[in-house]
């Protein structure tokens, strides 16, 4: 008998609680560029959230979201080329108080925008109500600490050095015109966790919106073009390999900000002509592991690895996607885990405590289901009662033992609710393990042992950048580093860090002849860039 009850899937309008209906939607498909809305062909938006009618199956029409083509995407590249000015323009030239003062102006003018936000991007990529407001509330909170980060660095910049009889001054400075592109699973947070250094550092932007997503986006391209000099930010979308590709290969791009597949980040890279002049940071595929040993918290253990792998359906790069579980206590596991996705709740982003909602990739359960089966060949089980079915975008939760390298799924990022289990004995097993993995983001440890959790630290900071200690993964908070090794990532986020990752140390020195003139301009305080 199916887990799944289809008449919870499929809701008709009158159904759906009315403080979650979408209403009065626009129907223009807008872009920003050069500090103007302006208008493209169209393309429709549907919601992975489906209904029944008389033909079936279908999925609610949201609304449209711009298609550009190369040329019109290249203009918003030579808006941001015209702003930049090969740091003359107004806004790299421009103290960081000023720039400051325009961050706060945004943030101002985007803090109405919550409720549709959440709506939007609830509908469109069918995330649950209270994790869309934690977004965007998370992202308010990013950027005022980016903001607050900045003023003490800047103080701390405008005090004189004096090393070995040099007199210097050591400012941040930008690096030049920047691409920005961001996920569908966090279309807000991700993409501003980047956008938000980016220009507070000087930089102009060209920003693609993500392909799921987009529409949630819409309500800030005014916020964005009010907010900023004309060219500083500009707001494209369409398809990635006909607009980005004549963008990069211009060679003017200093910086690429891109959070997504390792495939698509080495092809970007690569179309740029001088890459080498260009500063990647990117956050890519992940396969982060649990390590779990016998004399672990069992049911503190059950809960975090729940949360971890299923949290907005496992659709997160820090999510738990690789459960290895000591071989004496593997039975009591895998109950305990079949028992709490028993108690996991299904069903529609608006409803209370949800965690399991519909995919927002079009055949993401079809791929799914191939990796299940592909894994079965092979001799996987399925373990929990109804793990894998599916209905309409909706997948149930699976996991699946024993999992080996034969398998397809024992390598690559499933990005979606299926719970790989493999067993271990010893820690030569996990240490070989984490040496072949090509990625390598985060990685937990459960147990009560020091003497057991010790020698797996010193394996595991050697091949994943961040280790936690009987909890999920996590990206926060956002005070700490949040990068990679291998293929996970280049570069790191955090509030600190991604100032540095945008911006590039300058100086002005002087020995003992150039010591009258560097204090002399310091007197007379006429260098945006050489001042007190």
């Amino acid at each position: 008998m199916s887990v799944l009850d289809k008449d919870r899937l499929y809701p008709a309008w009158d159904a759906i609680p009315a403080a979650v209906r979408l209403s009065s939607l626009k129907g223009e498909a807008r872009y920003l560029i050069d500090g103007k809305i302006k208008h493209a062909a169209a393309r429709e938006v549907f919601s992975p959230l489906q209904y029944k009618s008389a033909d079936g199956v279908q999925s609610y029409r949201l609304g449209v979201t711009p298609w550009l083509d190369p040329d019109m995407a290249m203009e918003s590249l030579q808006a941001a080329e015209r702003a930049y000015a090969s740091g003359l323009g107004e806004w790299p030239q421009m103290l960081v108080d000023e720039r400051i003062k325009c961050i706060e102006e945004l943030i101002c003018r985007i803090l109405p925008l919550e409720e549709e936000f959440i709506l939007r991007a609830m509908w469109e990529i069918a995330k649950s109500y209270q994790a869309c407001q934690d977004e965007f509330i998370r992202t308010i909170e990013y950027a005022e600490d980016t903001v607050t980060r900045l003023r003490e660095d800047d103080r701390n910049s405008s005090c004189i050095e004096q090393i070995d009889g040099f007199e210097a001054q050591i400012r941040r400075c930008p690096l030049g015109p920047t691409l920005l592109m961001g996920p569908f699973n966090y279309p807000l947070n991700e993409t501003f966790a980047m956008l938000i250094p980016a220009l507070v550092m000087g930089n102009t932007v060209v920003m693609k919106m993500p392909a799921w997503g987009a529409w949630a986006l819409d309500p800030f391209l005014d916020a964005l073009g009010e907010s900023f000099p004309p060219g500083v930010v500009n707001v494209i979308n369409g398809d990635g390999a006909s607009i980005i590709t004549p963008i990069v290969q211009r060679g003017s791009i200093s910086i690429l900000g891109f959070i997504g597949s390792t495939a698509v980040g080495k092809k970007i890279i690569g179309q740029h002509p001088r890459n080498n002049r260009l500063r990647t940071i990117l956050g890519l595929e992940a396969k982060n592991p649990a390590f779990i040993f016998p004399d672990c918290d069992l049911e503190l253990t059950v809960r975090e690895c729940l949360q971890g792998s299923l949290e907005y359906n496992g659709q997160r790069c820090t999510a738990l996607k690789h459960m290895w579980v000591h071989k004496d206590i593997l039975d009591r596991f895998l109950a305990a885990m079949s028992d709490a996705i028993n108690q996991v709740k299904y069903g529609m982003p608006w409803d209370n405590d949800v965690m399991i909602t519909p995919l927002a990739e079009k055949n993401k359960c079809q791929n799914l289901s191939k990796w299940i089966e592909q894994a079965q060949s092979h001799g996987a089980r399925i373990i929990n009662s109804g793990g894998g079915e599916y209905a309409g975008n909706l997948f149930y939760p699976s996991i699946l033992f024993p999992i080996t390298r034969a398998m397809e799924l024992f390598h690559v990022e499933q990005f979606g609710p299926v719970i790989p289990v493999s067993s271990f004995s010893s820690l030569d097993e996990i240490s070989a393990y984490m040496a072949e993995c090509p990625y390598g983001q985060q990685a937990s440890i459960f147990t009560r042992s020091p003497a057991l959790a010790a020698p797996l630290i010193d394996i595991l900071v050697t091949q994943v950048s961040r280790i936690n200690l009987n909890a999920q993964c996590r990206r926060g908070p956002d005070d700490l580093p949040f990068t990679g090794r291998k293929d996970s990532a280049e570069g790191t986020l955090s509030v600190e860090d991604a100032l540095r990752s945008f911006s590039i140390r300058a100086l002005v020195v002087a020995n003992q002849s150039g010591r009258e003139l560097f204090e002399a301009i310091l007197h007379k305080g006429n260098s945006k860039f050489l001042h007190r």
